[in-house]
């Protein structure tokens, strides 16, 4: 009686014993599982930080004692493969005075790196290296124009020096504005709190699919660090810029043909608009019959035409004016709007390649 009970118990013991190890295994597994997002932010880190590179600025310094020059780094940054050619994006404030640039790619090889082209009125500039092409991995481009805000951003960079690091945010806004190097307007930028900090500048902002969707240029912060406002430069305008820069060395904006007189002449005279000092001979707007300063003959300064529009888009300094001549190209012929002597006129002209 007793053994038969010492043995039932005996196999109900081994029956809790296997569900108590089920569930404990149930249990860690659902523990250690990913989640959705998770398993996504790991899978673009992986795919995408074998495109972004250590942008190293270096400087030549000369021993006071032995007179031998030596290379010193003054600042590090980020970039990304942009194609199988070996050229490099960055930001132009990465690479700025440097005196030699070292591309430092993701199998931890060094590579010296030639200047291609610089704009910085964009805060973009493009490198060149000679590594094999099987070590450079483009990454695939997005469409910044579909982002929305809320949507999941991840940025990759290499923070305070410490290199391949991922942060993840969200879109916070779009359309901003920040002032590029040369302190020009860089329009329609993105925000972000994916933590951006000193070094990340130059890498990529990349969604969910992991394409490119934004170079991180900036952050606003009252102490040099992350405080969850960060920006970075659309890629439909890097789309834009990359290509100008590999071809030319700089952006190829069209010109109307004027010199343009300080802001400050217009106010004085209650005019919006940009006034024109002087009108190159035989340019768009000589033939278009625009009109600069002139003396009358007592030798005081008469206001010439004031640029008020370019295709009903107002203007109302040189920031603004040089930012809607570049959505159009040479060749194209606009609508420019002017005030002389108080009237509004509009005059058509055909834009020009630069001298």
């Amino acid at each position: 009686m007793s053994h038969g009970f010492n043995y039932s118990r005996s196999k109900f013991a081994g029956v809790t014993d296997k569900l108590l190890f089920i569930l404990l295994f149930a249990v860690s597994s659902l523990t250690h599982a990913l989640t959705e997002d998770e398993k996504n932010n790991i899978q673009v880190f992986k795919e995408s930080s074998q495109s972004v590179v250590f942008v190293t600025n270096n400087t030549l310094v000369r021993d006071p004692y032995s007179f031998n020059v030596s290379k010193r780094p003054q600042g590090t940054g980020t970039g990304f493969v942009w194609d199988k050619q070996g050229h490099i994006v960055t930001n132009f404030h990465v690479i700025d005075g440097a005196r030699e640039i070292t591309i430092t790619l993701s199998d931890q090889s060094s590579w010296n790196a030639a200047v291609v082209g610089l704009a910085p009125e964009k805060d973009i500039a493009v490198l060149k290296i000679e590594a094999p092409s099987k070590l450079l991995k483009p990454l695939p481009i997005g469409d910044s124009e579909a982002l929305q805000v809320g949507r999941k951003v991840l940025a990759i960079g290499n923070p305070f020096g410490l290199d391949t690091t991922l942060t993840v945010g969200v879109v916070s806004a779009l359309g901003r504005e920040i002032q590029a190097p040369n302190q020009r307007t860089i329009q329609n930028v993105i925000q972000t709190d994916a933590a951006i900090n000193p070094g990340n500048s130059g890498g990529p902002l990349l969604n969910s699919d992991g394409e490119l969707i934004g170079v991180n240029a900036a952050i606003y912060s009252p102490n040099g660090a992350s405080i969850g406002i960060g920006f970075a430069i659309p890629v439909n305008s890097v789309k834009k810029i990359v290509p100008e820069l590999i071809q030319y060395g700089h952006l190829v904006r069209p010109v109307i043909g004027v010199e343009l007189a300080p802001i400050s002449w217009a106010r004085n005279n209650n005019l919006p608009g940009v006034p024109v000092l002087r009108v190159t001979r035989n340019g768009p707007a000589d033939r278009a019959g625009i009109e600069g300063i002139t003396r009358n003959r007592w030798g005081a300064t008469i206001l010439g035409d004031v640029i008020a529009k370019i295709d009903n888009k107002s203007v109302n300094s040189i920031d603004e004016l040089l930012g809607v001549l570049e959505s159009y190209k040479p060749g194209d012929r606009v609508a420019i709007t002017i005030i002389r002597q108080n009237r509004e006129k509009t005059l058509r002209l055909t834009l020009a390649a630069p001298n």
